[in-house]
């Protein structure tokens, strides 16, 4: 399955691609789709996978501005169309990739790609593949605490491959990461369960609000907040509160409304960065049943 991608401001510098003349994005991914597809199908037939490895790092854009994420769509949703023939040797495949380190292939390094394509991969083949569920997921967890910030958002990407699988029994088990200290864990739950197309499920939009809310209270118990893990949860918060509380507005405005009195310096960071989203501003001026709290936040209130 194809899947979209963060869209939001800040979250995809450095990564996002454009359209651009010659060709609009959707094409990009078509033409994406055939080259990849046929590199893949011969690393399935001969099992020699420096090619497709080439051809991925080499068509990367990386270094540079932006990352070719087409390319990265196309590759995952390659692999998950392969995913009930070829189980084994894209598992072998996608753990190569993902294997790539950052001494070996810092932030911006053309095999940077790699790592980022086995995380999204690992979530296509696993949501094709429920056998491999369990171990994509422990090998997507440890991928969340890479220092790298691209292969943390593959990381996020291939979740929600997962959960556009199975949103039951994966938010169940995402709701397992809220684990403190593990920082960036529970930022890449929190990440997962933020896109628009998922939360058009009720039933995703409320267990988002509700994992948000599990780590709000983490939050408020945590003593050593200088950790780098601990602001990248932070200003990972800063963003997809307003997104699940778009996609979710009822139960969304309460638990804003129980932020807005809030005393954590940290939690009151992240509502108020929430409040600068434009999504979250049209949700509040809409609202017919604003709470009293968000009320006099609006203007003339």
């Amino acid at each position: 399955m194809g899947f979209p991608f963060f869209r939001f401001q800040g979250m995809m510098k450095g990564l996002r691609t454009s359209e651009k003349a010659g060709g609009t994005t959707m094409g990009k991914r078509e033409d994406a789709t055939i080259e990849v597809g046929q590199r893949l199908a011969d690393f399935l037939e001969g099992g020699v996978r420096e090619p497709l490895e080439e051809y991925l790092a080499g068509n990367s854009g990386l270094p540079g501005p932006r990352g070719n994420l087409e390319l990265a769509w196309a590759f995952a949703d390659e692999v998950g169309r392969r995913a009930d023939i070829h189980g084994g040797p894209l598992w072998g495949l996608l753990m190569a990739f993902s294997a790539v380190s950052p001494a070996d292939a810092p932030v911006g390094h053309p095999r940077e790609f790699l790592a980022f394509c086995g995380a999204v991969g690992l979530g296509a083949l696993a949501a094709g593949r429920p056998g491999f569920r369990n171990g994509a997921l422990e090998k997507l967890r440890a991928l969340a605490r890479d220092p790298r910030w691209r292969l943390r958002e593959g990381v996020a990407q291939g979740l929600q491959r997962l959960l556009a699988a199975d949103d039951a029994e994966i938010i169940s088990l995402l709701e397992g990461w809220i684990r403190p200290p593990d920082w960036t864990v529970m930022r890449a739950a929190a990440a997962a369960v933020a896109e628009p197309s998922l939360l058009q499920n009720a039933r995703i939009a409320v267990r988002a609000l509700e994992l948000h809310s599990r780590i709000f209270r983490e939050i408020r118990g945590a003593r050593d907040r200088r950790a780098e893990e601990f602001r990248i949860l932070r200003k990972g918060l800063g963003y997809t509160l307003s997104v699940v509380a778009c996609g979710a507005p009822t139960a969304g405005l309460n638990l804003l409304a129980e932020l807005a009195g809030e005393e954590d310096r940290d939690l009151r960071w992240i509502f108020k960065e929430n409040l600068k989203k434009n999504r979250l501003r049209i949700l509040l001026a809409e609202s017919r049943t604003l709470p009293p709290a968000l009320r006099d936040m609006l203007p003339g209130g």
